[in-house]
């Protein structure tokens, strides 16, 4: 089994994506995506909860407010 690149991998899903909707609706869905910015490898620790208990009443308090159906 061979290790493709990232621009063999990019290549084909493009190639699938403009496949089955085509071309113009593969670039209307392309154009929902746009390039974030930042290292969400550091951010990630500002906002992401350590704390598992809190993580459990946050969920708590959260579905109290707002039943699922």
């Amino acid at each position: 089994m061979s290790v493709k690149t990232l621009h063999q991998i990019h290549q084909e899903g493009l190639d699938l994506l403009v496949d089955k909707p085509g071309p113009a609706d593969a670039i209307r869905f392309l154009r929902i995506y746009k390039r974030g910015s930042g290292d969400w490898t550091k951010d990630r620790k500002k906002y992401l909860e350590k704390d598992l208990d809190k993580i459990i009443k946050n969920i708590t308090e959260r579905r109290k407010k707002d039943p699922a159906p």
